[in-house]
């Protein structure tokens, strides 16, 4: 347990099931620590926050509201850990992530298309939003996927690296949310990124220290 207010680690037992920090008074209840502590382990189990609010019976904007901190939580961590580590570029690559009902159209357009560029390196992933393609529809039969194979940067080989492994993880983990809002693809990026690189435990620890 970390104080919010001054990261202190030690407190006080009150009455009432509450704690006070012994460094800036600021006061906890024990049964709100445990509802925040099942949801992380909820959260990291790759629950959504529909069945998380059914399972604990708790209000689902309540856990939808956890769940978006901790995606932003994620996101500031995973840049922390980027900047902190010795840099490795021998995988890399660039995805066009396209949603799926993109994919049911036999006209795909790449402005429709989600540009990430991909590393992999010090045997995590890490990934960048790039820039969107512009506005160019294909057909799939007249070269969408030729324009695909032959114009997206890639290193020697990215077909058999980790990276292939992590798009297809990405793909299968956004399916379960049947749909977000564009603008907050970033977050569900990284929650993607955090779960491919960190066991379920590991990210437990990690979300309790945040």
């Amino acid at each position: 347990m970390i104080c919010q207010n001054c990261n202190n680690t030690t407190f006080y037992s009150l009455a009432n099931d509450y704690i006070k920090c012994k460094t800036c008074a600021k006061k906890y209840s024990l049964k709100k620590l445990q509802k925040d502590d099942l949801i992380i382990i909820k959260f990291c189990e790759n629950k959504n926050a529909l069945e998380v609010s059914k399972e604990l019976q708790i209000n689902y904007k309540t856990v939808k509201d956890r769940f978006d901190i901790f995606r932003k939580k994620i996101a500031l961590f995973l840049e922390q850990e980027y900047n902190n580590s010795v840099k490795d570029y021998n995988e890399y690559e660039e995805f066009y992530y396209i949603k799926e009902r993109e994919k049911k159209k036999k006209k795909k357009s790449l402005s429709e298309s989600i540009n990430i560029m991909g590393f992999y390196s010090n045997e995590k992933v890490y990934t960048l939003l790039m820039p969107k393609i512009g506005r160019r529809a294909f057909d799939i039969e007249d070269g969408f996927i030729q324009y695909l194979n032959w114009n997206k940067i890639h290193s020697l080989n990215s077909h058999q690296t980790n990276l292939n492994i992590f798009w297809k993880f990405l793909e299968d983990n956004l399916k379960k949310y049947k749909g977000f809002d564009e603008n907050n693809f970033f977050y569900y990026l990284k929650e993607s990124e955090f779960r491919f690189n960190y066991s379920k435990n590991e990210q437990i620890e990690i979300l309790r220290n945040l």
